[in-house]
């Protein structure tokens, strides 16, 4: 990047001038900040202040000054809620392509806003540019030195306040144009890595989210299955284990799990990858989150400055009623949520909806997979409240939870889905749940070890089938899925 590029905000005439400006200022502001800490750590020679000014975000503003009454469109996203000026630090404008067009195209068509891009005050801060795996320390170079000299990540300018309604007007300042910055969104585009052991830029959009390793078995099968058939681009697996097309008619599933190093990563993920018309991402990822509401809402945190479409709980509950047989399904419809994880976030009494659109795409999917309709899919499928816990021993004082489970009319419980929901909801990210009981506390049926296996054999393959159908059914007809519900009455106008 040349001097000549510091300067103040430049109007562009359209949304792809825009984008191709906000890569231009990215790819310049990167390299310079690579190029400066490559040249410290060979020659000890740092970056001067004028050096330093180059090192910063990008920054897309958008102006709406409307001669009349504003626009009354049904859409849920891409809207300006009042008059005036918008504006993000925006990262990775190259990846975010396709939805950066699609936020910014409608907003310019229906309201005629104006469109300005240039350089930030916001820096890059040195440790997001450094690509994951690269030795620092084999420099002699502490980072305390490098602090010093290079920007930082700064807890004090990294935050949620926009998503969680924190965010304060103040005159003079543009309003936020959507809900994660560049710095926020490098944060957890590098957590992804560490959590999942994928590069972030594999992640695909229609999300299906786990409590247990056995469903990757499922999905891996079903990866190869859909490449050979000519579906998708390419399998990933964590720490780099890549099946392209090609390869995957000869491809063992089995082979391919062993030889990942998945058990290095705290919540791995698996992708089938695939494109749309546009370039854009439009496979499916499988996240093995683990136990609990606290690696629940951890990976939900970083998703979501993606903007998937979707992503749906596909785990194993504790059925609560007598009616309910080990195998059967639990289509949730609401949530007690006892994980108290994002109390102060969405606090408890804060309803969280079942979103029309993904509740039908499950029902209609268990159907099409089980083969079974009416009455019969009614016995195997039960729609009504799940129970999430913090607490796995939880029966330990079912005493004190009996007359709460009771009043809510809950007929599962289990440590995640209620998490899974409220942060879909926090972060606006459709979301669904659609789980399979493995026993019933309450009526003193587990599964005995002899009949789990055959249990898991069965009833995972099926679950996983109706996971993945239903993200096939909602990617086929997205309209109506990012819903209203999901957006507050001051919401930034990107989704």
């Amino acid at each position: 990047m040349v001097i000549d590029e510091l300067r103040p905000m430049e109007a562009v005439p359209d949304a792809e001038t825009a984008v191709d400006r906000l890569e231009t200022l990215h790819a310049g502001a990167t390299q310079a900040l690579q190029a400066a800490l490559n040249r410290y750590l060979e020659h000890r020679i740092p970056p001067d202040a004028t050096e330093r000014l180059q090192f910063r975000y990008p920054e897309l503003r958008l102006t709406y000054q409307p001669t009349g009454p504003l626009p009354r469109l049904n859409r849920a996203t891409a809207k300006f809620q009042a008059p005036g000026l918008y504006a993000t630090t925006v990262t990775q404008p190259g990846y975010f392509r396709a939805y950066l067009l699609e936020q910014l195209r409608p907003l310019v068509r229906d309201y005629g806003a104006g469109i300005e891009v240039g350089l930030s005050a916001q820096e890059i801060p040195y440790p997001y540019i450094v690509e994951p795996g690269t030795d620092l320390g084999g420099s002699g170079v502490s980072a305390s030195d490098l602090a010093t000299l290079f920007p930082v990540p700064l807890l004090s300018v990294v935050g949620d306040e926009v998503a969680d309604g924190l965010w304060l007007e103040n005159p003079g300042d543009p309003r936020p144009l959507a809900l994660f910055d560049g710095v926020r969104t490098d944060y957890s585009l590098r957590r992804l890595v560490h959590y999942t052991g994928s590069d972030w830029r594999e992640i695909q959009p229609w999300i299906l989210l786990t409590n247990y390793h056995r469903y990757v078995d499922g999905f891996v099968r079903h990866g190869l299955e859909r490449l050979a058939a000519g579906e998708g681009e390419r399998l990933v697996l964590p720490g780099g284990i890549v099946v392209e097309r090609a390869e995957a008619a000869s491809a063992d599933p089995a082979a391919l799990i062993a030889a990942s190093p998945w058990h290095k990563y705290q919540m791995p993920a698996y992708h089938l990858v695939g494109r749309g018309p546009d370039g854009a991402p439009q496979g499916t990822t499988l996240v093995n989150i683990g136990v609990g509401p606290s690696n629940a809402k951890t990976i939900t945190d970083h998703l979501a400055v993606l903007r998937p479409h979707c992503w749906l709980m596909v785990g194993h509950c504790g059925g609560l009623r007598q009616s309910q047989t080990i195998g059967d399904y639990v289509l949730a419809h609401g949530y007690l949520r006892r994980d108290r994880i994002l109390d102060d976030l969405v606090p408890p009494e804060i309803p969280v909806p079942a979103l029309a659109e993904v509740q039908i795409a499950l029902q209609s999917a268990a159907a099409a997979v089980t083969g079974e309709r009416a009455d019969a899919l009614k016995r195997r499928l039960r729609t009504g409240t799940v129970v999430t816990y913090d607490d796995r021993n939880w029966e330990l004082r079912f005493t004190q939870e009996r007359r709460r489970i009771n009043l809510s009319r809950a007929i599962a419980v289990d440590m995640e889905s209620g998490t899974i929901a409220a942060q879909g909801f926090r972060l606006r990210v459709p979301y669904g749940t659609l789980l399979c009981v493995s026993d019933k506390p309450l009526h003193g049926e587990i599964k005995l070890p002899g009949a789990a296996n055959a249990f898991y054999e069965r009833a995972v393959a099926e679950h996983l089938q109706i996971g993945l159908a239903t993200l096939d059914a909602l990617r086929s007809d997205r309209a109506g899925l990012h819903s209203r519900k999901l957006r507050s009455f001051d919401e930034p106008p990107f989704r």
